[in-house]
């Protein structure tokens, strides 16, 4: 980003209601002390060079410059959140004789299942305050989901690495390839706290006809892009369909185009507009030549001779009834049936919580999720 941009998010006001200062970390990119930047955010920010590269930027829609600046009759673009953090992170130089100093050990231990963000930015947090923290996690190396789910050509592992550095290097005894498989044990063992990190670490799959019959060319998203990620699966052929409307299905087609698939089709049951995937992520997978096909319902997976050759779609359109709730209905149009080697499933995921003893005192709702006081 060139000076004049900065200059003119410093000069504006700020676009918030109480139209309070400029960040004083964007005042420091513009005056280039990154380095000072960086910290500042990384207050309350663990993960400015991740972010950088892969928030969902929620705050950059609501952004409110655009009623307080005129851009020669076109839509004022918001103040470019995540950009700026990439801007800090990647021009910071050595930060590591910057980051806090550790107290004595207070004699309280707490220990963390999983080494994904939560978990880490529990460590990052109480560390320094002297509590003795120890981080369990089933892979070699933390991160987590930014390790594992995450492209390469959209969040470089040296990024990860050098930012989950910065925490375990505090002192935290990170128990790698060692996975959890009981939180009684865990009790047992005297810790002052337990946090439990581990995520949503599930993919949704999807039982429809043909599934069985199908199931070695139909994978799970978040499980594909983790065999891509730690070099499992290096080439995709013939023709692939993804499932799913979200940012996984944005990195799902863009990594099977990637690994050499020339035919790559995104299927979602929803409109366009409706798509859970950020705008950006949806643009660049259009520029890539990635077609998605709205409005199509799965209905089969079609196999011949045990292999998976196509799948069929019934098209619906969405009603709204006076209340504006939405529905899908079917369209009238005839089935649609799309060709393909392979299919990823990136319909959503679920919680998974195997190695938690129903007799330890933890309850569950219907989600299968905690229940937790407030």
């Amino acid at each position: 980003m060139n000076q004049s941009y900065f200059h003119k998010v410093v000069d504006c006001q700020w676009a918030c209601p109480a139209h309070t200062p400029v960040p004083e970390y964007i005042r420091l990119i513009a005056q280039g002390r990154y380095a000072d930047a960086y910290m500042i955010n990384w207050v309350s920010n663990v993960f400015p060079g991740v972010l950088g590269r892969t928030c969902d930027r929620p705050c950059e829609p609501a952004c409110r410059r655009g009623r307080v600046e005129e851009n020669n009759g076109a839509d004022p673009e918001p103040v470019a959140i995540c950009r700026l953090k990439r801007v800090a992170a990647d021009n910071k130089g050595d930060v590591l004789a910057r980051m806090p100093d550790i107290a004595p050990k207070n004699g309280k231990r707490v220990v963390c299942i999983g080494a994904g963000p939560s978990s880490l930015t529990v460590a990052r947090d109480l560390a320094p305050l002297g509590y003795d923290i120890t981080i369990y996690d089933a892979e070699a190396k933390a991160g987590g989901f930014i390790r594992s789910q995450i492209p390469r050509f959209r969040l470089p592992e040296s990024v990860v690495d050098e930012e989950t550095d910065y925490i375990l290097n505090m002192g935290v005894d990170f128990k790698n390839k060692q996975r959890v498989d009981s939180l009684q044990a865990l009790l047992s063992d005297g810790y002052d706290a337990i946090y439990v990190g581990s995520g949503a670490p599930r993919g949704r799959d999807l039982d429809i006809p043909g599934r069985t019959e199908a199931a070695k060319d139909i994978h799970i998203g978040i499980d594909w892009l983790a065999s891509v990620s730690f070099g499992h699966i290096t080439e995709v052929k013939g023709k692939v369909i993804v499932l799913g409307g979200g940012n996984t299905a944005m990195d799902c087609c863009r990594s099977a185009r990637r690994l050499g698939s020339s035919d790559v089709k995104v299927v979602v049951r929803s409109g366009f507009a409706e798509m859970k995937a950020s705008p950006w992520e949806k643009e660049d997978a259009l520029h890539e030549g990635i077609p998605i096909l709205n409005y199509h319902v799965p209905k089969s997976f079609e196999c011949k001779g045990g292999k998976l050759v196509g799948m069929r779609f019934e098209i619906v359109e969405a009603v709204f009834d006076e209340k504006g709730n939405r529905s899908l209905v079917p369209s009238g149009e005839p089935e649609v049936y799309i060709e393909c080697d392979s299919v990823l499933l990136a319909v959503g995921q679920e919680n998974a919580f195997p190695w938690i003893e129903k007799d330890c005192g933890v309850e569950f709702n219907r989600y299968g999720l905690p229940v937790l006081d407030q």
